[in-house]
């Protein structure tokens, strides 16, 4: 049993209806139980599905833009990991690399889904890599954003400091510094996000108890083989064997200081046959400072590209 704050249950309230950001995230919700827990996603359009995976401080309303683009054409699956977005923040949960991987494969399984594009940014490189390494089969694209999916000894100081024991987690949880910041620090726009988006990725992480995977997420950063995630990581690592068999387009916001040039350069040398676009003007959120190349970007990949296996 676990221990879900009554704000994250899904109802018409305050975090849906706020006139600042709801309309720009007119998505009907969708709930997935995971072990007695709600897990939110996004189910928009028919056709082949595209799975949206997102990061740490984000949510589904990260893909927003995407979304609206490809529905016409596919079905566009945007999840919420357990204690990010609309889904539920149990205190007591194992907010790990791991449990993700395995929360993301239940959901796949559940709607049955086939010949995946899968698109993943931030932590969501992790745990989508991680999840098509146990199911390559259902998997046929990847498309690659500001992410990393090996053992990295890099860590930016303004990510390192918010794991201070105590310290860190007054700063992430009680202020709010790593997900408020994120609205400022992770785009290039030089006044940050405009006020409607900024509220949208702000919504679901509104006091110390929603903000509980977003400090988690953090402390999940495997820096050494003594971490409890870092064979998760190696076999993350191990996955990217399958998605060298599969087309595969990188998608690099190049002014990220979390995700720097130096892990887009990585996946370069262990994806030599990927396609590659540079976002030069593009920070971390390159999903709002570079949305019309890389749209334009992933529409070129999908209508030029064969699925795995064709």
């Amino acid at each position: 049993m676990y221990l879900i704050t009554s704000s994250t249950k899904y109802k018409d309230d305050g975090l849906m209806t706020n006139p600042d950001w709801k309309p720009l995230y007119p998505f009907a919700a969708h709930s997935h139980d995971v072990g007695g827990v709600r897990m939110n996603y996004v189910d928009e359009g028919q056709g082949d599905p595209i799975l949206f995976v997102h990061g740490n401080p984000t949510w589904s309303f990260a893909w927003r833009n995407l979304i609206l683009k490809f529905r016409d054409r596919y079905r566009c699956i945007a999840v919420d990991h357990i204690g990010c977005g609309l889904s539920d923040k149990p205190q007591d949960y194992p907010y790990t690399l791991a449990q993700h991987i395995a929360n993301l494969k239940s959901l796949i399984e559940k709607l049955d889904l086939k010949k995946i594009t899968l698109v993943v940014h931030d932590w969501g490189g992790a745990i989508g890599i991680g999840t098509l390494g146990k199911m390559p089969e259902r998997f046929s694209r990847v498309v690659i954003t500001n992410t990393a999916a090996f053992p990295s000894k890099l860590i930016p100081w303004r990510i390192a400091a918010c794991r201070i024991p105590v310290l860190g987690q007054i700063g992430v949880r009680g202020l709010n510094l790593f997900a408020g910041l994120a609205t400022t620090m992770a785009t290039e726009n030089p006044h940050g996000l405009p006020a409607d988006v900024k509220a949208g990725y702000l919504a679901p992480y509104d006091n110390w108890a929603n903000r509980v995977a977003v400090d988690r997420f953090v402390n999940d950063i495997p820096m050494s083989p003594r971490h409890q995630t870092y064979p998760t990581i190696r076999e993350v690592e191990a996955a990217l064997d399958h998605v060298r068999k599969m087309p595969t387009q990188l998608i690099w916001g190049m002014k990220d200081w979390c995700f720097s040039p130096a892990f887009y350069r990585e996946f370069r040398a262990r994806l030599p046959e990927a396609c590659f676009v540079e976002l030069n003007d593009a920070g971390h959120y390159l999903f709002e400072d570079g949305l019309e190349p890389m749209a334009q970007t992933i529409e070129k990949f999908l209508s030029e590209t064969p699925r795995s296996g064709e």
